[in-house]
């Protein structure tokens, strides 16, 4: 593989880390992380993996909530008076998939519907008290994660890691949501 194709890398200290880090990863993974040339969406979802996996198991375990039912009951723990439609547009996870966790966290009254304020016809999401003791009681075992994950960065470099993925995602809107124009496959 050419060395453009490869992930950018240039400190001795990152080379003697990522040489230790080939010694305990399978070897398909090694590959996917070090030796493709996409390497960005692969770290991005490996790292990712690595904070929600445990996460959601033990958010599962505890709680006996699934993945589409905790980030629903998060998204309106962080902004309660939400519409359902707003969880969809943020979560990445398809609407049905969505509308089923957001029935089950109603019955078992996690979440409660109010009217919306600036639209009497609507409904918006709220936690009731009980979503509101889970939301309280898993927000430090998820900002435990992340600051683990962050401890290797000095705070510079994690001001720096913010910054630009802060200008990765302002520019997302204008990357192309399908791969094929339309019209054109086959």
């Amino acid at each position: 593989m050419s060395e453009m194709a490869r992930a950018p890398t240039s400190l001795s200290k990152l080379d003697r880390d990522r040489e230790a880090a080939l010694r305990e990863l399978d070897p398909l993974t090694v590959t996917k992380l070090w030796d493709n040339p996409c390497w960005l969406s692969f770290r991005l979802n490996f790292i990712a993996f690595r904070f929600n996996d445990p996460v959601y198991r033990w958010i599962e375990t505890r709680y006996g909530l699934v993945r589409p039912e905790f980030v629903a009951l998060y998204a309106v723990g962080l902004k309660g008076g939400v519409a359902a439609k707003n969880i969809v547009s943020s979560a990445g996870l398809p609407k049905n998939t969505l509308s089923r966790a957001i029935q089950k966290l109603l019955q078992r009254r996690l979440l409660k519907r109010e009217t919306d304020p600036a639209d009497l016809r609507s409904y918006v999401l709220a936690l009731t008290p009980a979503g509101r003791a889970i939301f309280d009681e898993t927000m430090p075992m998820m900002v435990g994660q992340q600051t683990a994950m962050l401890a290797v960065l000095t705070e510079a470099e994690q001001k720096q890691l913010c910054e630009l993925m802060d200008k990765m995602v302002i520019a997302s809107p204008a990357w192309p949501a399908d791969l094929e124009p339309e019209g054109t496959s086959t």
